[in-house]
Formats: structure tokens, sequence, C-alpha cells
């Protein structure tokens, strides 16, 4: 396995080299806004420790993201009053990986309406928007 490479962007938004809009974080995780949303409130979930894929986290890696995407799926079913969640996490180029630092989706989901197509640019403003409805919606649990 290639090894992990610590300019991918995430790396650089955990560093603060680039923005990012943040949505929570704790000591072992971080959450911010995906700026090509395929549905509104679409979110990440990270580890803060490098590591490529689910292949070659630790136990450790594992369970602090898979809290956090617990707490943010939460949050985010009840910020947009959606009907479900839809969780992705891909490994490897092969298996649709882009950017080569764990990562989850979290993407609310409403009945009837498809997830927007991949790549587009989101609007920032709305996007700032729904990070501020999840940070409320975290704050009353």
């Amino acid at each position: 396995m290639t090894a992990y490479d610590p300019e991918n962007i995430f790396a650089k938004i955990l560093r603060e080299e680039i923005p990012s809009i943040r949505v929570y974080e704790d000591d072992a995780t971080l959450a911010f806004m995906d700026i090509m949303p395929r549905s509104d409130g679409h979110l990440l979930v990270i580890p803060k420790t490098p590591c490529r894929n689910v292949l070659d986290a630790s136990p450790e890696q594992l369970s602090a993201v898979m809290l956090t995407v617990q707490k943010l799926g939460q949050a985010v079913l009840k910020a947009f009053d959606a009907d479900g969640v839809t969780i992705q996490q891909f490994n490897e180029a092969a298996g649709g990986q882009e950017v080569f630092h764990l990562h989850f989706h979290v993407l609310p989901r409403h009945e009837g309406l498809s997830l927007r197509a991949p790549g587009k640019m989101g609007d920032m403003e709305a996007i700032a928007a729904h990070a501020e409805e999840i940070r409320t919606s975290l704050a009353m649990t």
C-alpha cells in the first residue's frame, strides 16, 4: 500500500493551511462541510491523525471516527428534518477514493430527493448556513 501523503488536502485542512467550514471537533476527529455537496448538509468526518483509509486505520482511529459519524448523523437528521442519512466511505482509487486521508461522507436524505451530481461546487453562503444549522442541532443534544 502507498504511504500516507501529508500534503493531501485534508491534512492541509487539519493544519489550517486551507480554509474549511468546521462543524465539530474533538481531540481525535474533525467534521467539516463538503464544498461540493451532494445534499444540503453534506459533511465529512476525518481523524486528526494520519491514515489513508479504512485499510490502514488503527482500531482507535476507526472507533473515534465512527463515534463522530454517528453523532453528526444524528445532528443532520434533526437539523434538516431528514428521513435518513447516507454514509459513504471509499478505499483506494479503484474503490472510488479521491482524497487519501480516511474520511466518511455524511449526507442527510429526504424521501423522493436524489443526490446531486458529484463534483459541482456548492454555494458557499448556503454551505455556511447549513453548517450553522448543524452546529445548532449539536448544541441541543
